[in-house]
């Protein structure tokens, strides 16, 4: 048996044809869903990229590790905690992963008899290089029962595609950089610029169309599907296609403009919580399904563990695989099966990254509560009627009083549950160390003389970039 489970780092569900976008983006991803199941409603419980993660290969949302936020120096994951790659190596797979959270927490690298760090020269990572570490180990370890993590980050920022691919989702006749272009200027005015400019605009120069921007993301979502093409292709050559189970998903979406938020991962709106899960195993999981019921990444753990129970190769050691205790996944087989529809009822979402701020997501609605806006501007409560209002615009909290306090309520009751007496991570986070991406801000602001409290007063971005341009006139670059 084999195991090959990708993480499309940033890639939201709705941008993709399988989940009803109706642009070119995802031509060979959709052709996998059509070959197995696909959840129409997965989450990311925890966002972004440290937390989501953590989530998946411990089956334990953050309340449960205490890990809720992302970039935090007060994170650690105890050594006790179950992992799933340790599980899997106990029972005798071979384990890899073509990664580089391990630059992120060491807990990342746990598992992995080899790990072959996809990081290089430049900050951002072109999944060319993810494939050609992964594709000779695959042909390498063909012929054992083997367990590969593949980490892809094309669709995070800076949104570097290939030039050739950009003409599909953007005119080639346009100018993204003409004068008067349209749908920057919040962009560039928002608190979080200097962060951005240093991270993602001056790579990209002064775009003044808002519309090229996310014509790259669905430009690098096309390059990434021709890389997962190229994959797919070389199980098929080597004749193991069969016999791996397949697992895509998302570890967190991208907001595109969207609720103040600027082609970035904050916030606890459908474009960065809802995220693609597609499970192909042929054979083993009937083609062509799809789930409508909640699901999160938590279950990812305990489907995968059953899924070596159901089907396991001889020699693999199985008592390794015990269910871990206290986890918070369940097992997606039954839904898979059209057994069940779904693992939830409801879904509760967190954040401490950018904001701190904690939902529960129903089929109808959601309720958001803020705990620490960062730099942006939130009510302490919304509530969203998203039947009503499925791009979430209006906050109908004061309207829909009864509604918010019940939710409220709900959220406080499942906070309190799943903390079990201890202390809450999130408020020890502010309390201890701030927010990390207010940290981040803040050492970027100090380097031009500036402090947080100061640039909010008058967060202009051409106050910033003179103060910016003096520092590195100073230095002589």
């Amino acid at each position: 048996m084999k195991i090959i489970m990708i993480s499309l780092d940033t890639l939201r569900a709705d941008r993709l044809g399988c989940y009803g976008y109706r642009k070119p983006t995802s031509p060979y991803i959709d052709q996998i869903a059509s070959e197995g199941v696909l959840m129409e409603r997965a989450y990311a419980a925890d966002i972004p990229t440290e937390v989501a993660h953590t989530a998946i290969f411990t089956g334990k949302i953050g309340l449960t590790t205490g890990l809720v936020s992302h970039g935090s120096d007060l994170s650690y994951l105890p050594k006790s905690v179950e992992w799933l790659p340790s599980k899997l190596k106990a029972a005798g797979f071979a384990t890899c992963a073509v990664d580089n959270l391990y630059n992120l927490k060491e807990w990342f690298a746990r598992g992995y008899k080899y790990y072959l760090n996809s990081s290089g020269p430049k900050r951002w990572i072109d999944g060319r290089a993810v494939n050609d570490l992964a594709l000779p180990w695959i042909r390498e370890h063909k012929e054992e029962d083997f367990f590969l993590f593949l980490h892809y980050w094309d669709a995070h920022t800076p949104y570097l595609p290939p030039e050739s691919y950009v003409p599909a989702f953007y005119d080639p006749n346009k100018d993204p950089y003409r004068e008067g272009g349209s749908g920057m200027e919040r962009a560039y005015g928002h608190p979080a610029y200097p962060f951005f400019k240093q991270h993602h605009y001056k790579l990209l120069g002064p775009v003044t169309d808002a519309e090229y921007m996310n014509a790259l993301y669905d430009a690098e979502i096309r390059y990434l599907d021709d890389l997962l093409r190229e994959l797919d292709e070389t199980l098929i050559r080597l004749g193991i296609k069969e016999e791996t189970l397949l697992v895509l998903f998302g570890d967190h979406g991208e907001s595109l403009t969207e609720h103040d938020i600027y082609w970035d991962h904050c916030g606890l709106y459908e474009p960065t919580v809802h995220i693609p899960l597609i499970l192909r195993w042929p054979g083993q999981i009937p083609g062509g399904g799809r789930v409508r019921g909640f699901v999160q990444h938590a279950d990812l753990l305990p489907t995968l563990l059953e899924a070596v129970v159901r089907n396991p190769s001889p020699g693999l050691n199985l008592p390794a695989l015990h269910m871990p205790e206290g986890i918070d996944g369940r097992s997606l087989w039954p839904s898979m099966l059209g057994e069940a529809d779904g693992t939830l009822d409801e879904v509760y979402l967190s954040e401490c990254a950018w904001q701190a701020a904690r939902a529960v997501r129903t089929d109808r609605y959601k309720l958001i509560r803020y705990y620490d806006p960062g730099p942006f501007r939130r009510p302490v409560t919304e509530l969203y009627d998203l039947l009503a209002d499925p791009q979430e615009l209006v906050n109908v909290a004061g309207r829909e009083t009864a509604v918010a306090e019940e939710l409220e309520a709900k959220l406080t009751r499942f906070v309190a549950r799943k903390l079990g007496g201890r202390p809450d991570p999130m408020l020890r986070q502010l309390r201890e160390s701030q927010l990390p991406f207010r940290r981040r801000i803040e050492a970027i602001l100090e380097g031009v003389g500036l402090s947080w409290e100061a640039w909010m007063q008058n967060p202009l971005r051409e106050r910033y970039d003179a103060l910016d341009e003096k520092r590195r006139a100073g230095r002589g670059t």
